[in-house]
């Protein structure tokens, strides 16, 4: 056979950094925090970020949870700069990875049945020892190994060694030590020749280079397995990073119970990339008391050494914070682009209406949400309705003549937001009413609502013949 030769022999010259999710889902929140920080890192020492699709799971691996990731990491703008791979492309690649394990005897072939194993296991819980392979099929100096069985194919496992630790320096965690009599010898190949996950993640972060593995801490068990077969290969150790899991508010793991947690429900729910990127970055890594920051800022800060030890807890009013944030600084035009075609679901009639960009910047300065926003713009683009009940409230006897004197006044002054505004408060002080009188029933005649942003600026926008129709209805 070909010999293997290893991938990370000598020290890259680049950070290489990779997210490697596994298409059984959505792209969760947690797995965005994952990609986000090993994009940064890369990009803080301008190395390479690898996107990789661990899809060797065939039953529960679906194309639609493949694109779903794709489509969070695009909207996240978290661009790999390789990938994606498949790891069920590179399936000859770790055969012959097997294969040559087998030679060089750091992996072997194993013929204990799945019935013999379990036997084995209830022997192991009976003493109060902890169920392990017991190394029956394992070779040894002057071991004799049962006769192969003629029906029975093997799996492949690998050589652990038995005596002494792993040991390595978690870029989060700190040192962590994990004795070899604890692991016992991995599967590293099915009966029908398939590669098992940790064998995978193994050869992949080998040939890739990989200088950096970030990843969440449900992690950490497979990492001194990971090791032991790297070191096996004479390949190069990564620097391992495991982050804390992100908890719900309650303090619970986050869930489905705590709203929306795969990514691409919340561009759905009307958030901004740039919000979901500042506010996850902010789970579990800090620099100061900064806490609006651009994704440039944050790259050139990124460090693993901020990285907290802690999980994090989900704040959804902490994103909503800082979504109206950024949708207060975005440009009216890119607002327009989200939330027109909202509109057009809902109804509106932009024929006549007032420019949408100008609407949406007068509006924008109060919502949380691009959903929000696309509502509240809708008075301008639907014809008003207003209830009995809030005509009632607010077209009362004080308030009809500066009504109709208002109506009046709208018919010569000149339709800006000044003139409109100086000439709502001369009416008030001719007819001895409050703000709080007039302008809620301008509001309840003109949009169908007694609170909008200021009235004068409102009305600005409407074409002049609408509010004079609208107020010559009272």
């Amino acid at each position: 056979m070909t010999a293997v030769t290893p991938a990370s022999a000598s020290s890259p010259a680049t950070v290489r950094t990779r997210f490697a999710p596994s298409p059984t889902g959505f792209l969760h929140l947690g797995g965005a925090r994952t990609a986000l920080f090993a994009w940064a890192y890369a990009r803080r020492h301008a190395g390479t970020f690898i996107l990789r699709v661990e899809d060797t799971d065939l039953e529960r691996s679906t194309p639609e949870a493949v694109q779903a990731i794709l489509d969070g990491m695009a909207w996240l703008g978290l661009d790999p700069d390789e990938g994606p791979f498949y790891q069920m492309q590179r399936m000859d690649r770790y055969r012959e990875v097997v294969a040559h394990m087998l030679q060089q005897g750091s992996a072997y072939y194993c013929y204990s049945s799945p019935a013999e194993l379990e036997a084995m296991r209830e022997q192991q819980r009976a003493l109060g020892d902890k169920p392990r392979y017991d190394g029956t099929w394992r070779p040894e100096p002057g071991k004799t190994l049962p006769a192969v069985p003629a029906d029975r194919k093997p799996v492949v496992r690998f050589r652990n060694p038995v005596d002494g630790d792993v040991t390595w320096d978690d870029a989060v965690k700190g040192p962590i030590t994990i004795a070899n009599r604890e692991l016992d010898d991995l599967i590293i190949a099915r009966p029908d020749g398939t590669p098992t996950y940790n064998f995978c993640v193994v050869v992949d972060d080998w040939d890739m280079r990989i200088t950096h593995v970030i990843r969440g801490d449900d992690h950490v068990n497979n990492t001194p397995r990971q090791i032991n077969i790297l070191q096996a290969l004479g390949a190069q150790l990564p620097i391992y990073g495991h982050l804390p899991m992100i908890l719900g508010a309650d303090g619970e793991k986050l869930s489905k119970r705590h709203g929306a947690v795969s990514v691409m429900d919340y561009p759905a729910q009307g958030y901004l990339p740039e919000a979901m990127l500042n506010y996850l970055a902010r789970l579990g890594w800090s620099h100061g008391d900064e806490e609006i920051f651009t994704m440039g800022q944050f790259c050139a800060w990124f460090d693993l050494g901020h990285l907290s030890k802690s999980p994090a807890q989900f704040n959804p009013e902490k994103l909503a914070w800082l979504n109206n944030h950024y949708i207060r600084q975005a440009e009216p035009a890119r607002l327009a682009a989200l939330a027109r075609p909202m509109m057009e679901q809902d109804g509106a009639q932009f024929d006549g209406a007032p420019d949408l960009d100008a609407v949406l910047a007068l509006m924008k300065e109060r919502v949380k949400t691009i959903n929000e926003l696309a509502d509240a713009a809708m008075l301008f683009y639907r014809t008003p309705a207003p209830d009995a009940e809030l005509l009632a409230q607010h077209l009362n006897a004080a308030v009809k003549p500066a009504l109709l004197d208002y109506a009046a006044r709208c018919k010569t002054v000149e339709w800006k937001k000044d003139a409109l505004a100086a000439m709502l408060k001369q009416v008030l002080a001719d007819h001895q009413l409050k703000m709080p009188q007039l302008a809620p029933a301008v509001r309840v005649l003109v949009c169908g609502r007694a609170q909008t942003p200021s009235v004068d600026a409102v009305l600005a926008l409407f074409p002049r013949e609408k509010v004079l129709r609208s107020l010559q209805s009272a």
